[in-house]
């Protein structure tokens, strides 16, 4: 049949049962997957847009850093308020409903930042740059929510992770084109209304997909069992489970902890590099890098787990190794002309770091269920966004003035900053929350008990000796 995709044949077992409870994958969860992932893409770059030339920013409007900083800290202050509306959106109203309205504030927000370089008169841009970013700031509440209920909701079981990195991946790419487009487009002041007209273009697109190409929330069939009870419990009731949830506190925390810390570092590393006479386009190689290796981690991960299903030791493993890793960077972005080190420390960062947040959202779900999808991971972004914030405003307050002379390459006009102590408390930070996860953190897989719970019921009501034992009618005389 047309628009529909029966499960790979590898998992011989699992389909059958699957056809036998009349589950299906249909081919146009693909369609939504890319929409989904375009959208956050667009807004993930649109968020960083500003970050890697922040000092060319703040000296063309007369502004500080730490103004500009605002640009991409307004994501995490609005995220925490918007977010629980978000959460209650998804898991009430519907996933395309709730793409749909996030495409379309993406797309406003970034025409709107526009709109100082296309009207003279106005004399306050500065307002407008950050009106645009608020209404951004407000649609990535919703799209970076839903990559794990897009995979719980369309995709078969043996798919879930591998869908969950896809969508979730897509933002950290958006960061990556953020880190490599802006200086590359950006040399002089004069090429910034080039640079947001070009970050306009994936927000349309992805604005005119969603629109015209998402036609419903859920497909007609389920593709699991999991997805079949997916959202059973409502936004309040699921809200109270997880507040009794031991597990699901203590991942929320740590992995919340970690979504703070690579926010702080992929918005201030172009201000930690510059400082050591490290040019813009450096500290833009080095973002990439951090990206780059992250996806590729996240894809052999995700691969991995969507067949051992391990999701608890690969979290565990990668949390611990990023702690060494962020170390190591705290030390060496302190001294000068280190830049195969910084190089490959930010790969590894991205590697060990970046590449399990796919894996630790699916085990969100996982010890959450049967809570919502949009509730459970949206929580836990809410959390990492106020724990960001948090951690952004606390590193940037430790750092001083230095009066002597100075390597710095950076354009603010105020003199170079010390970066050494909040540096320092980042690495200590993310070994403190990797250290919690190890120690504390232990749990089933809820969904997948579940699915297999209801596998060996279908296994035993069909089997032969189930049929031997059903009353057989009576004779017609």
């Amino acid at each position: 049949m047309a628009g529909e995709e029966e499960d790979r044949p590898g998992a011989d077992a699992t389909s059958a049962l699957g056809a036998l409870l009349g589950y299906r994958a249909y081919a146009r969860r693909w369609v939504f997957l890319l929409v989904l992932s375009l959208l956050n893409f667009s807004n993930a770059a649109l968020w960083l847009s500003f970050a890697p030339v922040a000092d060319t920013i703040a000296h063309h409007f007369f502004l500080s850093t730490k103004q500009i900083n605002w640009l991409s800290l307004i994501y995490l202050v609005a995220s925490i308020p918007s977010g629980v509306v978000a959460i209650w959106v998804l898991d009430s109203v519907g996933l395309r409903w709730a793409t749909i309205v996030c495409a379309w504030l993406n797309f406003f927000g970034s025409v709107f930042r526009t709109l100082p370089f296309l009207f003279i008169e106005i004399q306050d841009p500065f307002a407008f740059l950050m009106a645009g970013q608020s209404l951004c700031a407000l649609a990535q509440t919703l799209v970076i929510f839903s990559p794990a209920k897009l995979a719980a909701l369309w995709f078969p079981e043996h798919q879930r992770a591998t869908a969950n990195m896809i969508g979730t991946m897509s933002n950290p790419l958006g960061i990556l084109v953020a880190n490599l487009l802006s200086p590359a487009l950006v040399k002089k002041e004069k090429d910034i209304p080039l640079m947001l007209g070009i970050y306009i273009i994936p927000a349309g697109l992805a604005c005119l997909l969603a629109t015209a190409c998402l036609w419903e929330s859920v497909p007609p069939s389920p593709p699991s069992a999991g997805a079949a009870h997916s959202t059973s419990e409502k936004f309040l009731d699921g809200l109270k489970l997880l507040l009794r949830n031991r597990a699901y506190i203590i991942l929320a925390v740590c992995f919340g902890g970690g979504i703070g810390i690579f926010s702080s570092f992929s918005v201030l590393l172009e201000q930690v590099l510059c400082v050591k006479g490290y040019s813009n386009e450096f500290a833009g190689l080095c973002g990439a890098l951090f990206i780059v290796f992250g996806v590729l981690g996240a894809l052999v991960l995700s691969l991995y787990v969507d067949r051992t299903k391990q999701f608890t030791e690969v979290v565990k493993i990668g949390f611990c190794l990023t702690s060494i890793v962020c170390v190591a960077f705290a030390l060496v972005s302190q001294l000068q002309g280190q830049t195969l080190a910084l190089a490959a420390i930010c790969s590894l960062l991205g590697l060990c770091g970046f590449s399990v947040a796919p894996i630790a959202m699916e085990l969100v779900i996982e010890c959450s269920f049967p809570v919502g999808e949009g509730t459970a991971a949206g929580l836990v972004i809410v959390l990492g966004q106020a724990e960001g914030l948090l951690i952004m405003v606390l590193l940037t307050a430790l750092t001083v003035r230095r009066a002597e002379p100075s390597v710095s390459t950076c354009q603010d006009g105020q003199g170079p900053l010390d970066w050494t102590v909040s540096m320092l408390l980042m690495a200590g930070l993310c070994a403190l929350f990797s250290c919690f996860l190890v120690v504390f953190f232990h749990t089933r897989y809820r969904r997948l008990q579940a699915e297999a719970h209801m596998s060996h019921s279908i296994q035993e009501d069909t089997s032969p000796e189930a049929a031997d034992h059903e009353p057989r009618p009576a004779a017609t005389p």
